[in-house]
């Protein structure tokens, strides 16, 4: 089969590999109709999740036809069309049970590695390097899906793949990421970054009583479509002061909730993005945190900080005095996607609110052939890039 395969830093070959196969009883052959670059790939294409190995899968956006099931799947058939969360989780350990599906402590084989890095292990994440378990991931002909009488979920007929895509990763993460944000009616929201993620987290801040939403990104296009769709005022953080002007914007209080969905990638102007900069270009620190310092410090007291934006190792500089002193609450991990993956489906069939369509965010469909200009497209944001559907 043909696959996205990962060989260093901004090199993604798509190569001829061996089919996957059933190895457990619990597994699922899944014949990929479609699947997605994610900005968290990003961090893999350019270098900075470490335990990644020449030849390694990615991808872990994708949704398709079910071709063979391992004996013990029973809520499965052949023939079914699904979509799957990116982390594997095994359904029935002491996280599992609790809906903490992406702390799964059973589903990621080189838990070691991961220990030793955070001091326990996370789930097991598809196509995101050997610390998450080496999972091949789904930007390929066909995927092997581990615990597959727990994760897949199965798309109603008539549905169109963009509809349901996203429910693999950014739709849900853009919900906890609102969820966690402890948004109360009548609140004022901040959003930094206004990627795929960021658009989903401002319509789930509406969702979840938003009385405000401001957006903040410096690419033109991301702030046009989170004013189109996501109906938010707009910071351009290359023209204005964003601490100034969301202090003027809130009558001096601040934003009740200020949420991160960029991540360890960062961009800034100011001294300390700098300094982030030329600390992880040194490896002295690992991650880009000048969008985190902004909401810390941006946000009122006794506010909400929430982090959906993807962080890898070692931070300099956090404003804990800032966080500590007003009392703020943050929140943050990778997402439980299988705790929203129906609820949000739901929403988008329109089962008790109007109907939501996530498609609006795909700017590119191209072939899996194609996936190395797509990569570059998407982390240059040429030509307007802000969602990559390919197919196989």
């Amino acid at each position: 089969m043909k696959a996205v395969c990962w060989y260093g830093k901004r090199d993604v070959r798509v190569e001829e590999v061996p089919d996957p196969k059933i190895l457990n009883p619990r597994d699922a052959i899944i014949r990929i109709t479609s699947t997605a670059i994610c900005g968290s790939d990003l961090h893999l294409y350019n270098g900075f999740i470490p335990t990644m190995q020449q030849g390694d899968i990615l991808g872990h956006e994708f949704m398709g036809d079910v071709v063979d099931l391992g004996r013990d799947v029973k809520t499965l058939s052949i023939g079914d069309r699904v979509v799957v969360p990116f982390a594997v989780a095994c359904g029935q350990c002491f996280f599992c049970r609790r809906t903490l599906w992406s702390l799964c402590d059973n589903s990621n084989p080189n838990a070691r590695l991961a220990e030793k890095q955070y001091g326990f292990s996370s789930a097991g994440l598809f196509g995101y390097s050997h610390l998450f378990g080496g999972y091949a991931g789904g930007q390929a002909e066909y995927v092997r899906v581990p615990f597959a009488d727990v994760g897949p979920l199965k798309v109603p007929e008539g549905m169109s793949d963009l509809q349901v895509l996203f429910l693999s990763d950014i739709l849900p993460t853009g919900d906890m990421a609102a969820e966690n944000a402890q948004i109360q009616p009548g609140d004022t929201v901040a959003v930094w970054g206004c990627g795929p993620v960021g658009q989903f987290t401002i319509q789930s801040a509406w969702w979840r009583g938003a009385e405000r939403v401001i957006a903040i990104d410096r690419i033109p296009e991301r702030l046009e479509m989170a004013r189109r769709f996501g109906r938010a005022e707009t910071i351009d953080f290359d023209a204005v002061d964003v601490s100034a002007a969301l202090t003027e914007m809130t009558g001096g209080l601040g934003p009740d909730a200020c949420i991160d969905a960029v991540g360890l990638e960062s961009h800034g102007h100011s001294l300390d993005a700098l300094y982030d900069r030329v600390k992880q270009a040194a490896w002295l620190a690992t991650d880009r945190i000048h969008a985190l310092r902004q909401a810390i410090y941006c946000c009122r007291k006794g506010g909400t900080v929430s982090l959906p934006g993807v962080y890898g190792g070692l931070l300099d500089k956090v404003p804990m005095g800032s966080a500590f002193s007003k009392g703020l609450t943050l929140k943050m991990g990778q997402t439980h996607v299988h705790r929203y993956m129906r609820p949000l489906l739901d929403r988008i069939q329109g089962n008790g609110s109007p109907g939501f369509d996530p498609a609006y965010i795909v700017t590119h469909r191209l072939p899996l052939e194609q996936a190395s200009h797509a990569y570059e497209l998407f982390n240059m944001k040429q030509d307007a890039c802000i969602k990559v559907v390919l197919n196989p």
